[in-house]
């Protein structure tokens, strides 16, 4: 099994590497740090094609498929990782980093599953994951960028799903909340603190990684994780008012 990951040095995308790996998959993982990249391919056990790539450039994106593709074989599951959050009051914004963020999280990730899917289809047989946000069910504030950003993938992922019945090709839709890792704690760093929020369930990368790889083995639909974040799912317009209600403040926006 040929498995693309992008955003692969770091974080959640790291987490999958190690996952798909252990099942014997072999590895195709593009990331804009050469150096973790490396580090992670000799770390793990079987054969990986590694691409150094600014993803941020939609146009580029899928320059690596093609070899690829050529080394390891068609891709088999495309896992659409990658992304960027920006947390800072609306008005003061940048708008030329917010728009890099959506370049990255949607635009990216669009082409790429284009580029892979016709290939899946005659095949009948592969899989895309996109790694979306529960922020595309419970906007927070702040994240004016990363919650349209999210929004937009989780839409067209579970839109894609359905378009794909009956292809032999099936999607998988990721909604993580907090997870330990990097931009999870700089993330958190940008709130105050408060009661909420330090009670708030916080998962780990090397969990939700396990839990992809059964989706995909399994043919899931969606992961909440942690689970106990699933009732938006179900009730979006209470998660909504309660996120509202109960989100702690940006640290910006104080004093």
């Amino acid at each position: 099994m040929h498995v693309a990951i992008t955003g692969a040095s770091v974080g959640i995308g790291e987490a999958l590497a190690r996952a798909f790996a252990a099942k014997g998959a072999v590895l195709s993982l593009v990331a804009r740090r050469k150096d973790r990249l490396d580090a992670i391919a000799r770390e793990l056990s079987g054969r990986a094609f590694l691409h150094q790539a600014d993803l941020s450039l939609p146009e580029r994106a899928t320059d690596w498929i093609a070899p690829a593709e050529k080394e390891l074989g068609p891709i088999d599951v495309l896992v659409n990782n990658a992304g960027v959050q920006n947390i800072e009051p609306t008005e003061l914004a940048a708008v030329d980093a917010g728009e890099m963020l959506l370049r990255l999280n949607v635009l990216t990730p669009l082409r790429l599953t284009r580029a892979v899917l016709p290939g899946m289809i005659a095949r009948r047989n592969g899989a895309i994951v996109d790694i979306a946000s529960m922020a595309a069910i419970t906007p927070m504030p702040g994240m004016y960028y990363y919650n349209a950003s999210k929004g937009a993938l989780a839409n067209a992922s579970e839109g894609l799903r359905g378009e794909l019945r009956g292809t032999g090709v099936h999607v998988v839709t990721v909604y993580p909340g907090p997870v330990d890792t990097d931009m999870g704690r700089k993330g958190y760093e940008k709130y105050e603190p408060t009661l909420t929020s330090k009670l708030s369930p916080v998962g780990t990368a090397d969990e939700l990684a396990r839990l992809v790889v059964r989706a995909v083995e399994r043919k899931k639909a969606r992961i909440v994780y942690p689970r106990s974040y699933g009732v938006a799912l179900w009730f979006p317009r209470i998660a909504r008012w309660v996120t509202s209600r109960f989100s702690p403040p940006i640290k910006q926006l104080q004093g």
